[in-house]
């Protein structure tokens, strides 16, 4: 790349910000165009404003430095032969790389009684993927309200914890056996529900949601499948997310799960990048904050002259923490948590501090772990994984970690 290219970024969040900062930070020009209003954020962090712990400010990205210019408009298509982006004004942008860091959408649900006549969301249905999101929902909860979530994977935990925390009477609703099934074993899902639990939520679990009752176009109720019908002032969709991938298709680039990328996060189109959860990167969708700032980082270094740089990959563990009244309530998983045959497995638990930890060695070798409660060790046991290393045979140094909170 050479230094008068034009960079075109096309969505302001981890991990597009985090680009547009690194390349300003470089000297390199770079136009970040965005659709939302507000300054750029870390979306891993709305539940916190949620719960009011932060104002919306707190979870703001540091500005990208000049000369990067930041356009909220929306982008409508690509054209991949005059090199130009589309904006919905009708302006055209045109760039010498254009980098796609669009992120994902909230999964909607196929629910009867999802949309009003008119296709919108009724009164009191909230998706909980934006800032507006999480503002129209924070304007919505109060003290005794009634709220489901439907969704038991990260986001809809965490968002039953948030309005917990407001003091909303709040039901979640799992469709699958636990809570966060595809990140934790039983017996730490199990923590999870006890938590909420503590805070006053009502979990549900192997419970499919079938129906949602609306009167005077605002939410009255949720239907379950078996009849049963859980009375709500607000309905929170934490379906997971999807990938945006609308404009790459239209583009005609490669698309499957996501954008399909290479390691120098190339799409088909040697001229087009992306990053973050809009891509696929070996055959894997991340949806992760690590991920997205690794390869930001590994893009930064492509666009910058740095010839060898390469992204081939993240070994990302997923932390979540739950504030409560009392104490913070952590968890955190890494790599493989679901032992194969053959493999060894040393678990810990304590039940009247409410901590959990298990770790899966195969051939010598750290492979997974969960931690749930006092997460002091998580740090060390993490480098353990990333290492790679063999483990010495006696297992001394394992139990160390496992048993020491000092090694964060």
């Amino acid at each position: 790349m050479t230094s008068n290219e034009r960079v075109v970024v096309i969505g302001t969040g981890l991990a597009g910000g985090t680009l547009a900062r690194r390349l300003g930070e470089l000297g390199t020009p770079v136009t970040l165009i965005g659709e939302e209003e507000h300054r750029p954020y870390n979306r891993v962090l709305l539940a916190e404003v949620l719960a009011g712990r932060y104002g919306p400010e707190v979870i703001a990205l540091p500005a990208p430095a000049a000369p990067t210019v930041l356009i909220r408009g929306r982008v409508t298509g690509i054209d991949r032969a005059g090199r130009t982006v589309r904006c919905a004004d009708g302006s055209p942008i045109a760039y010498d790389r254009l980098v796609l860091a669009t992120g994902s959408n909230a999964v909607l649900p196929p629910l009867r009684g999802l949309f009003t006549p008119d296709r919108e969301l009724p009164e009191g249905m909230h998706a909980f993927r934006t800032m507006d999101d999480c503002l129209g929902l924070s304007e919505a909860v109060r003290p005794g309200v009634r709220a489901v979530v439907i969704g038991g994977g990260l986001l809809g935990v965490s968002a039953a914890r948030a309005l917990a925390v407001r003091g909303a009477q709040v039901v979640l609703a799992q469709q699958s056996e636990r809570l966060l099934e595809r990140r934790l074993d039983p017996a730490a899902s199990r923590l999870v529900w006890r938590h909420l639990k503590d805070l006053g939520v009502e979990v549900h679990t192997e419970c499919r949601v079938r129906d949602v009752r609306s009167v005077g176009g605002a939410v009255r109720s949720v239907e379950l499948a078996d009849g049963y019908a859980l009375g709500a002032d607000l309905v929170v969709l934490a379906c997971g997310a999807r990938p945006r991938i609308g404009l790459a298709r239209a583009a005609g680039l490669e698309v499957r799960e996501g954008v399909v990328v290479d390691d120098e996060l190339r799409t088909s189109d040697p001229h087009i990048h992306a990053i973050g959860d809009c891509s696929q990167h070996a055959g894997q969708v991340y949806g992760l904050a690590t991920p997205a700032l690794e390869q930001a980082d590994a893009l930064a270094a492509l666009l910058t002259g740095d010839a060898g740089a390469r992204y081939t990959g993240t070994r990302s563990l997923t932390r979540l923490t739950l504030t409560g009244p009392d104490r913070p309530f952590d968890l955190a998983a890494f790599g493989e948590t679901d032992p194969r045959p053959g493999d060894d497995i040393v678990q810990l638990a304590d039940a009247t501090r409410g901590t959990y930890r298990k770790v899966v060695v195969r051939e010598d070798r750290l492979v997974g772990g969960v931690l749930v409660g006092e997460l002091g060790t998580v740090g060390a046991l993490a480098r353990a994984w990333e290492g790679a290393e063999p483990l010495p045979s006696d297992g001394g140094p394992l139990l160390h970690l496992l048993t020491h909170d000092g090694g964060s």
